[in-house]
């Protein structure tokens, strides 16, 4: 049971950690910039991360996420990958990176895997019946030890311990790992953002020298990447048959903040210009969206304005609603609810959206 700090209400839909209701979040953002600024220095500060994304006329600036930190000498990035050292911008490199992966067998829990290739097929009529292990076929899960959010309902947090360690893995020991069972690639983590240098590199040279007839490059993604390396991800996934997945975290620009440190912005331009080569291949979906249905915040007002952004673009953009488990620094609030679940499945069908699921439903009470 959580109390706002501003409105006193009292409600088991309100988080202890940042003691503020969703309402007041959304409508008296200059009254609670406090309470969510100690949020995330609270959260951060025991990883060792910088509070927010650094910003200084006299840093070393790093576009290689949408964050675009300006680094003080001998301080870090918002991610921790990345430090001014001496004037000099020094961490991983297009060669290697903070990463470990593992084979996952098809059909995976993937937050595409009810539309896309490895779940489905579609796309591959031949390989429709013959995506999984007994056929020989995994997905090569890769999972970054960095973000460039920070999200307090995080359900894999756990990376951040892996962050500051000083273990990376190369290229070429990804490269090996490539055998002819992956027929897909799925970055995700963490995020690819603060690492994509590394992952479109990976990529190209796993293309370069696939071992199998089949081999897919998808993202699994907050969106917040430079548009230059964006541009190549999509690149990258156009040619291979693979997917770029969203996780739209909230609609209301001030819970977005609230909930995850920085705004949705980028998040949402990058959407827009990723919608406009659904075109170029129709038949797979090369752009997936999902939501966590955090309880007491993320609830039916965030996913009308998501759907109703999403169905302007393309209605058949597929969309998937999220069960929330309690995990990270909002653990005290509830699983998502089945009421809560449907009432946001029937206001994503009302805004247009044709392809809409519900996915993790073990969680829902």
């Amino acid at each position: 049971m959580g109390k706002c700090a501003l409105c006193n209400q009292v409600s088991p839909y309100i988080s202890n950690f940042l003691n503020i209701c969703k309402n007041c979040l959304i409508n008296f953002p200059e009254k609670i910039s406090l309470f969510v600024e100690k949020a995330h220095e609270e959260s951060r500060r025991v990883f060792g991360f910088p509070a927010f994304p650094p910003q200084t006329s006299k840093g070393v600036k790093c576009k290689v996420c949408a964050n675009e930190c300006e680094i003080p000498l001998g301080k870090t990035g918002y991610c921790g990958l990345r430090k001014n050292e001496a004037g000099k911008l020094l961490g991983p490199s297009v060669y290697e990176a903070k990463v470990s992966w593992y084979l996952d067998p098809l059909p995976t829990n993937c937050v595409g895997d009810w539309v896309c290739p490895a779940g489905t097929g579609c796309g591959y009529p031949e390989y429709a019946y013959c995506q999984g292990p007994e056929y020989g076929y995994y997905n090569l899960a890769v999972f970054f030890h960095a973000c460039s959010l920070n999200c307090l309902f995080c359900q894999n947090w756990h990376f951040r311990e892996l962050t500051f360690r000083p273990q990376t893995k190369s290229l070429k020991e990804f490269l090996k790992s490539l055998t002819p069972s992956v027929s897909c690639i799925c970055y995700f983590g963490g995020d690819p953002s603060p690492q994509m240098p590394f992952a479109l590199k990976a990529s190209i040279e796993a293309l370069k020298n696939k071992k199998n007839r089949i081999l897919r490059i998808c993202w699994e993604t907050n969106g917040l990447i430079n548009r230059n390396l964006l541009k190549k991800a999509v690149e990258l996934s156009l040619i291979s048959g693979g997917c770029i997945k969203f996780d739209l975290k909230a609609w209301n620009e001030n819970l977005h903040i609230a909930l995850t440190g920085i705004s949705n912005k980028k998040i949402l331009e990058n959407f827009i210009y990723v919608s406009q080569f659904i075109k170029e291949r129709p038949q797979v979906p090369l752009l997936i969206a999902s939501t966590l249905l955090v309880p007491g915040y993320i609830d039916e007002r965030e996913i009308e304005g998501i759907a109703n952004f999403i169905a302007k673009l393309n209605p058949e953009i597929p969309y998937r609603l999220l069960a929330f488990y309690p995990h990270f620094y909002m653990k005290d609030l509830p699983l998502t609810s089945k009421e809560l679940a449907y009432r946001c499945l029937e206001i994503a069908k009302k805004a247009g959206l044709k392809r809409i699921s519900i996915g993790n439903i073990h969680l829902l009470r």
